[in-house]
Parts: structure tokens; C-alpha cells; sequence
């Protein structure tokens, strides 16, 4: 973190950091909102919505690995941005360097796994007889990739750590355009089909760690890479998991609580299934640019953590949440407007762009809450508060999520699959906020 960084971190007006900070962070998130997209996209273009249930069914499954990214990414961010915010930049470095490699075997080790436990995997999540060999071709290549999935999501969050949101968002942006740009030419003019879309993603994700991994090697940044700054000691492991693990949980029950869903909506069929995978990804517009924001914040109060200056902290947090708020209602407004086009892109079916239709407007009911729920969770991150951010990674998508979805099937059938997330949305961004001021008013208690 240069001197020119650190007087915007300490001094700048706070509309200015907050924007200068989040904007690349959303507009990284808007990539992957992109990319997670345009699979299902071009799959749709080939007019079979049996391959938009299959993609349906392996996304969330993909997505674990992005989860695991996620520990090292959050975790490493929030102990390294309070460790600028100490002084302590040669402990930074050596955070840096433990998340790298931690990438590197976590990722090995998830790739075999799913390598050897394929049609385990395929089982559990519900994948019919139909689905069942366009799901596992699909997810057999992604596989591959592992590590560079890691990589590529860990340091798109620990460059904003050491003030790069450009640099951060320009990865992020290389990767998923690309992904974007051999979409078509995969699927549709090789026709590929479902291998496609799957060699695209890795091709996509190799690339952003390869962005992130010369910006290191090439000396530009304060933090490090190398295997000789790699350290476990110093409560560095420990102060990465401790934050990355809860925070990394919320990504991983949104897998799981996924998988769930899809096991359950294929009893309805797979017009059933392929209408809510496209709900969701409707709903999915807030949720990426919120969770942007969130995550562009949060190095900014880790740094007020660390420094101790509380009183830009207040003012950070003030602007954040009704910047956040108006913004998810935008959102959750235009995804409301758009929703019936936005479908028609995916869906050709009438049975499953009716249940899509149904479904995207129940689970739109409270988007609106997400900027709020994301600034005051990672609010906690930043804190170095890693109980109450596992309460509310536990809580949003399993402790409430999970019981509600078993629950409310049980009553509204299909439709109470959808109601679920709502019930969700609103007792946890309530908890985050109940513990959110517990543990601020505690922190700030202690002060001389």
C-alpha cells in the first residue's frame, strides 16, 4: 500500500473512497454476473432447455470451488488490511504468500475429489436420467481447473486489500470476458455443446490467476507470492480461516442450499428445475452488484479497524448502507420491469418460462434487502469478528434456509421451494443487523 493510497484510505471526502473503492468491485461482480450468465445463455441458443437443467444442476456445484477461493480471499483481505491499518507490512506479505499456496493444495485436493467421487456427485444433486451425462461432461472439465479457480477468486479480493480495486477489477475482467468471448465460438460454432461452455470457464479462470500471479511476480505490488514468504506461524493461518471459513460458508450453503433445491424441484420435472435456475439467476443481477459493493467496502473499515479511527468508521458505515439500500431497490426494481425479456433469453419452453415467471417474482419480493445485508456482513469481516460472521454464514443459507425450504414445500409444494429464500432474506439481514450493533458498540466501549 503506496503513501498516495493510504492518505485516500485515512483522509479522502468518504463518498469519494467508498465509490472509488466499491465501483471496480461492482464492476468486477457485474463480470461475474456475466459469466455466470453466459453459460446458460448460449447453452439456451441451442434451443434444448434439458442442457439449461443440466447446467442448472452443476453450477452450484462449480461454485464450491469459488467458496474455497473465498476463504483465502475474505479471509486474507480482512487480516491484511487491518495489518496496513497497524503498520505491519511485512506480516501483510507473509498473509499474502499463505494464500496462495493454501490455494494451490486446497485446489489440488478438491479437483481429485470430484474426479473420483463424479457420479457420487451426480446422485446427490439429483441429476435424472436425461441430465445426468450433459451435468457430468460438464462438470468432469471444470474439474480441471481447480487451483486457478482459487487463485483467480482469491486475489480478485486481497488486491483491494492493498488499495488496487482497478488492478483487482481488471482480472477479474479478463477472465470472464474471455470466458464471455469462447462462449459462442465453443458451444455454438465448434458445437461443443455443454463441453464448451466447460472449457470456457477454464480457460476463463486460468487466465485471471495468471493476471494476478505476474502482477505479483513482476514486483508491483508490496504484498508477495513467493514460497519463501510462506509462513504458518504468527496466528497467519489461523487469522485467515478464522475470518475466510465463515465467510466462505455463506458462499458453500448457497451451494449446498442450491443443490438442495434442484434435488427437490427435479420431483416437478426438469421444466420445473430448468425455470428456477433461471429465476434465480434473475435475482442474481442484485445480488452480484451487491455483493460487489459489500466487498469494495470492507477494506476500507478493516483499515479503520486497525487504526483505530472510529469515527471515519461510523461515517463509512453511515454512507455505505443508504448507498447500498437505494441501490438494491434499483436493482430489485429493473429485475421486476425486465423479467419476462430477460427469461424469453433463456427459456424457449412454456412450462418452464411459466415457472420461471413464477418464481423470479417471489424471489424478487426481497432483493432489496441485499446491499444492507452485504455491507453490514462484511462490516463483521472487517471487524476480525469471525463468531458473529459464522453465525450469519450459517445462518442465511442453512441454519434459516435449509429448515424453510423442507418446511415450506411441505405447504406451497414447488412454489414454497421459491419462498424459501424471501423467509431467509429477512430474518438474517434483521440478525446481521442486531449483531452487527452488538459488537460495534463493543468494540468502540473499549476506546480510552
Amino acid at each position: 500500500m503506496n503513501d498516495n493510497t493510504m492518505s485516500v484510505f485515512e483522509k479522502a471526502p468518504v463518498p469519494r473512497t467508498v465509490l472509488q473503492n466499491a465501483v471496480p468491485a461492482m464492476a468486477a461482480m457485474l463480470m461475474v454476473l456475466i459469466y455466470n450468465l453466459a453459460d446458460t445463455f448460449f447453452i439456451a441458443q441451442t434451443h434444448n432447455d434439458i442442457l439449461v437443467a443440466a447446467v442448472s444442476l452443476a453450477t452450484p456445484v462449480f461454485l464450491i470451488f469459488m467458496a474455497a477461493g473465498t476463504v483465502f480471499g475474505i479471509g486474507g483481505t480482512s487480516v491484511i488490511s487491518r495489518a496496513f491499518g497497524e503498520g505491519r507490512r511485512e506480516y501483510a506479505k507473509k498473509v499474502c504468500s499463505f494464500c496462495m499456496w493454501g490455494c494451490v493444495a486446497v485446489g489440488i485436493v478438491m479437483s481429485a475429489a470430484f474426479l473420483l467421487f463424479m457420479n457420487q456427485i451426480l446422485a446427490l444433486i439429483g441429476a435424472s436420467a436425461d441430465t445426468w451425462e450433459p451435468a457430468k461432461t460438464y462438470l468432469t472439465i471444470v474439474a480441471l481447473g481447480g487451483p486457478f479457480v482459487l487463485i483467480s477468486n482469491c486475489y480478485s479480493n486481497i488486491l483491494r486489500a492493498e488499495g488496487q480495486p482497478n488492478r483487482a477489477m481488471i482480472g477479474q475482467i479478463l477472465g470472464n470476458l474471455l470466458n464471455v468471448v469462447l462462449d459462442p465460438l465453443l458451444i455454438l460454432a465448434f458445437r461443443w455443446g455443454i463441453a464448451g461452455a466447460a472449457i470456457a470457464t477454464v480457460i476463463g479462470n486460468l487466465a485471471g490467476a495468471g493476471y494476478y500471479i505476474l502482477y505479483y511476480l513482476r514486483g508491483q505490488s508490496a504484498l508477495s507470492i513467493h514460497i519463501r514468504d510462506f509462513a504458518l506461524k504468527d496466528r497467519i493461518c489461523t487469522g485467515v480461516l478464522a475470518i475466510g471459513i465463515p465467510a466462505s460458508l455463506g458462499s458453500l450453503l448457497m451451494s449446498v442450499s442450491q443443490i438442495i433445491v434442484n434435488a427437490r424441484m427435479a420431483g416437478y420435472g426438469d421444466m420445473a428445475l430448468a425455470g428456477m435456475g433461471v429465476a434465480m439467476k434473475v435475482t442474481m443481477m442484485t445480488g452480484m452488484v451487491c455483493i460487489g459493493f459489500g466487498q469494495g467496502v470492507q477494506p476500507l473499515l478493516g483499515y479503520c479497524v486497525g487504526a483505530k479511527n472510529w469515527e471515519r468508521f461510523r461515517k463509512i458505515m453511515r454512507f455505505s448502507v443508504l448507498f447500498s439500500l437505494g441501490l438494491s431497490a434499483v436493482m430489485t426494481g429493473l429485475c421486476y420491469l425486465l423479467r419476462d425479456s430477460i427469461i424469453r433469453v433463456f427459456l424457449t419452453e412454456p412450462a418452464s418460462f411459466d415457472y420461471a415467471i413464477t418464481f423470479t417474482n417471489i424471489l424478487l419480493t426481497t432483493s432489496f434487502l441485499f446491499g444492507v445485508f452485504y455491507v453490514l456482513s462484511n462490516a463483521l469481516q472487517a471487524m476480525g469478528a469471525a463468531v458473529q460472521a459464522l453465525v450469519i454464514n450459517l445462518s442465511r443459507q442453512g441454519i434459516i434456509y435449509i429448515p424453510a425450504l423442507f418446511i415450506l414445500q411441505a405447504v406451497l409444494e414447488a412454489n414454497g421451494l421459491a419462498w424459501a429464500q424471501p423467509a431467509a432474506d429477512l430474518l438474517s439481514t434483521v440478525l446481521v443487523a442486531a449483531l452487527y450493533l452488538w459488537t460495534s458498540r463493543k468494540m468502540m466501549a473499549k476506546l480510552p
